[in-house]
């Protein structure tokens, strides 16, 4: 009669990194299936992103809707990941989100919408950088009160709303991007920076006459005394 002991119960191997970060990841039929809101004019709101912010390579836009798709508020800037990772990319949303605009947690149902562009380089096909940005965008979203909705990449040639259908040529730079340093009007410092973030700023206001405060007339002022007093003195 032997006795042994009895070997250990097979567990499973712990899981590793780079597995967990594969995981946060979000394919486009898994985002087709969760209800991302569709942009009504999505040429419009890439053309606008893209004029506000310039975007380079691996530049991400952040941006918040209102209701009626009206940027409430933006923000860029640049993430270079050799391993892409929803959690990383969540974070660094989560980020510049409460930067630029206060949390809606307190609302029973979101009312706000953000929206996410990615310029990169490379072909408009969906890809593990696009999926892990899709994830930490819905993520973001839902830590800061907003409802998810678009992930549009944005590459050389074209931009694409992946999950839909729906594409377009990338937008043509506008003036001031094709104007060199240096000339009038033109920014070196905007041109360097990486990061910027922006808030829609309220119109100028409006005279009756419907014209901006900072663009009427203003009536010339002397010391005293009308002009033609004065000229009518001195003739005396």
């Amino acid at each position: 009669m032997t006795f042994g002991f009895a070997s250990p119960p097979q567990t499973p191997p712990p899981a590793s990194a780079d597995s967990a970060r594969l995981g946060r990841m979000l394919e486009p039929a898994e985002w087709a299936s969760a209800g991302i809101p569709l942009l009504r004019n999505p040429r419009e709101v890439v053309a606008g992103l893209h004029d506000r912010h310039r975007p380079g390579p691996s530049t991400a836009i952040v941006a918040v809707l209102d209701p009626q798709e009206r940027v409430t508020a933006s923000a860029s800037f640049t993430e270079l990941a050799v391993a892409p990772d929803g959690w990383e990319f969540r974070n660094v949303l989560l980020a510049h989100l409460r930067r630029v605009i206060p949390h809606d947690l307190r609302l029973r149902a979101p009312v706000r919408t953000a929206v996410l562009l990615y310029c990169r380089e490379g072909e408009p096909r969906w890809t593990e950088t696009d999926g892990a940005w899709m994830w930490g965008l819905r993520d973001a979203c839902t830590l800061h009160g907003l409802r998810c909705g678009a992930y549009i990449a944005l590459t050389p040639d074209r931009w694409q709303v992946l999950g839909e259908g729906r594409g377009g040529r990338r937008p043509r730079p506008s003036p001031r991007d094709t104007q060199p340093l240096g000339e009038p009007g033109s920014s070196g410092a905007g041109r360097r920076e990486r990061r910027r973030t922006t808030a829609a700023r309220p119109d100028a206001p409006r005279t009756a006459m419907g014209i901006p405060a900072q663009n009427r007339p203003v009536p010339w002022r002397t010391g005293g005394g009308a002009p033609e007093a004065l000229r009518h003195t001195a003739a005396r």
